[in-house]
């Protein structure tokens, strides 16, 4: 299929995940993505590293795209252009705003062809992602064809009902921040238990990533792979016990229940 014209109005994080997973996969080449930011710092940067268009300008940005990606700061919508009714009359519109229901996101959106929501998450800059997405109607063969080859690019995707986004939004799209986190808190381990920074920083970025390629690889279930690495009295046996001591389980789906819950307010905003 021929590459769409696609623009970006906010160019923070996550679109430049997706710009630079549709860059990395050939979905798109620079000259097809253009973009532009609030102050336009963000959109320059991205522009200068991947080739992407930068247009300040909100009518040139949208004139000569087919395609839409809302991908500014959720709690911007309420004071977004006026203009943006007309502007993306006739063009599908995907929104990456966490919490902006589709009904939401019509009233600013009122003329576009069909609305679609992404909850990507930051992996997809390396096609390693994972997306949860909807649309406001039945997709047309090609812009679903359009849509499979963004989704494509970013890595894995799965099409839900809009109630569970919130969730999407919680486990998929902040997971990633609450990995890394995990992945510190090993790293500072190993420290603590007397390795250097470097071996330390190493070990826990690869066990990590190795643990989670054995777990999608083989599709077992997780604690069906805890067991097979515990011996009886044995030292992951000790490192568990203080991990369900301290609540480890407990403390997690608290975090992805208060980040769930934060994201339903998003969408009262």
């Amino acid at each position: 299929m021929v590459a769409p014209k696609i623009a970006f109005i906010g160019t923070g994080h996550l679109a430049s995940a997706i710009v630079r997973g549709l860059l990395t996969n050939g979905a798109c080449a620079p000259a097809d993505l253009a973009g532009t930011s609030k102050h336009g710092a963000s959109a320059q940067k991205l522009a200068a590293e991947t080739g992407l268009t930068f247009e300040p300008d909100l009518a040139k940005l949208l004139g000569g795209a087919d395609t839409v990606v809302v991908a500014f700061k959720p709690q911007a919508l309420a004071a977004a252009d006026p203009r943006l009714a007309d502007l993306t009359a006739g063009k599908l519109v995907i929104s990456v705003l966490a919490g902006k229901r589709l009904t939401r996101l019509a009233q600013v959106f009122p003329r576009a062809r069909n609305l679609v929501r992404f909850l990507p998450n930051t992996p997809a800059a390396i096609g390693a992602g994972i997306t949860g997405w909807c649309a406001a109607a039945p997709l047309s063969p090609a812009d679903r064809a359009l849509v499979q080859s963004i989704l494509d690019a970013m890595g894995a995707a799965v099409e839900v009902a809009e109630p569970h986004l919130d969730a999407i939004t919680a486990l998929g799209g902040s997971g990633p921040a609450f990995v890394f986190e995990f992945v510190a808190a090993l790293r500072d381990g190993g420290l603590a238990a007397g390795l250097p920074p470097e071996i330390a920083k190493k070990f826990a970025a690869e066990t990590v990533l190795g643990a989670a390629r054995l777990l999608a690889r083989t599709g077992t279930d997780p604690e069906t792979l805890r067991t097979q690495v515990v011996s009886p009295n044995g030292t992951t046996a000790a490192g568990l016990q203080v991990m369900a001591a301290r609540q480890f389980r407990e403390t997690l789906r608290d975090t992805i229940l208060a980040a769930t819950r934060r994201a339903e307010e998003l969408s009262r905003d």
